[in-house]
């Protein structure tokens, strides 16, 4: 295939920056997303030109770190699925694609693609975890009784790989989605209760101050998560800072 990209370059954080044309040919359909860019930068690099700078690492779907806004949807045009397990198949001879990295005022562009998600970090540092005695005495995790229902409801709030796809779809730039399902992993099982006051409010608060909007109810974070995240997450994590916030 024949192919226009419309890249944005911007060279760091104070750039103003701008998309840039290039031209690609003989791509594969049967190459990934980023096998495509692999296949671009080699070419800048052969022509002593700047590759351009994208986050990938397992691509496997797994990770989480690549983060590209691919005509003008998280991940590009597939649901369910990241950046780069897309395939250029999802695209026609002749096709002009724009890649862009995620707008948002808490994922400050580091340079063209990469942003800076560790607001992320941050916000899972506030509470995102639980607190466990290995005194020796701990309690084996499979001794103790969950339903199902909620076993599989963490199990689903726990498949958020941190991508910020949610963030990057959002008008209001919006992390609640992401932090909604780090409560939830917690709040629906009992090793996360003891400290489920604590969690919600401190995480709440952390999202806040690192300047992420809120919620929209538009529903477009769920439609792009590639793990499809869902909104009772969002209304689970309201319930348990409402809950928080008497006992505060």
């Amino acid at each position: 295939m024949n192919l226009t990209l419309k890249i944005w370059r911007q060279k760091d954080a104070n750039d103003k920056g701008k998309i840039v044309d290039y031209p690609v040919s003989g791509i594969s359909p049967d190459m990934s997303f980023l096998e495509m860019l692999d296949v671009l930068n080699q070419e800048l690099i052969e022509k002593g030109e700047e590759p351009v700078a994208f986050d990938h690492d397992c691509r496997e779907g797994i990770c989480g770190t690549c983060s590209l806004y691919i005509n003008g949807r998280a991940h590009g045009p597939q649901t369910k699925i990241t950046a780069c397990q897309l395939h250029m198949r999802s695209f026609k001879d002749g096709d002009t694609i724009y890649i862009e990295p995620w707008r948002a005022k808490a994922f400050p562009v580091i340079k063209d693609l990469i942003v800076d998600r560790s607001s992320f970090d941050r916000i899972q540092q506030a509470g995102g975890f639980i607190s466990v005695n290995t005194s020796g005495n701990t309690q084996d995790a499979n001794a103790i009784p969950i339903e199902k229902e909620n076993a599989d409801k963490a199990f689903d709030a726990a498949t958020c790989i941190g991508c910020g796809a949610c963030v990057a779809s959002c008008k209001n730039s919006s992390a609640m989605l992401f932090v909604s399902a780090k409560v939830s992993q917690f709040a629906l099982l009992p090793q996360g209760r003891v400290e489920a006051t604590d969690r919600v409010l401190n995480m709440v608060k952390q999202m806040d101050e690192e300047g992420f909007g809120n919620c929209t109810n538009t529903g477009a974070c769920e439609v792009e998560c590639p793990k499809g995240i869902s909104l009772e997450n969002i209304a689970r994590m309201n319930r348990e800072y409402l809950a928080a916030s008497f006992k505060g």
